[in-house]
């Protein structure tokens, strides 16, 4: 069993789910934005997940997956379904100001550092729900997560 293969199962037993494998060498990324299973609870408002749990968490009904890098970074290649909202652009407050504060964002940057200090401004303006990636893009490739362009 490859330990891409022995994570996928240690996460979905914990996560009380079956999981129905192709053998070894299946080429199904590990993590995905469609696809794959849905946390049973949302996390926990500022905390930092894992690619794994990061995918299972954004699956959940009504979360906007919210890219904080700058608009260059996010043209090399994003979260399908993302929207970018440049954490360091001076408009980023205002930005955030059309959204819903009650609803769940996964929020993700290069490192995970630009999207932790996201979600720590985001609970300053009462966003209960938003949550991120930690390791950030970077985690979520070596995790077997695709990227698109566009």
């Amino acid at each position: 069993m490859t330990r891409r293969t022995t994570t996928a199962l240690v996460l979905a037993l914990a996560l009380g789910g079956t999981l129905a494998t192709s053998g070894c060498g299946s080429s199904e990324p590990s993590v995905a934005v469609s696809g794959g299973p849905t946390a049973s609870a949302a996390p926990a408002a500022g905390s930092a997940l894992g690619a794994a749990d990061f995918a299972a968490a954004l699956h959940r009904p009504g979360t906007t997956i919210v890219d904080v890098r700058t608009p260059q970074e996010f043209a090399q290649g994003h979260l399908a379904g993302a929207v970018n909202i440049d954490v360091s652009s001076p408009d980023f407050a205002a930005r955030l100001s059309a959204l819903d504060p009650g609803a769940p964002y996964a929020v993700y940057c290069h490192s995970g550092n630009r999207s932790g200090a996201a979600v720590a401004s985001m609970a300053q303006l009462g966003f209960t729900g938003a949550y991120h990636l930690a390791g950030g893009i970077g985690a979520w490739q070596e995790a077997g997560g695709e990227v698109v362009t566009g």
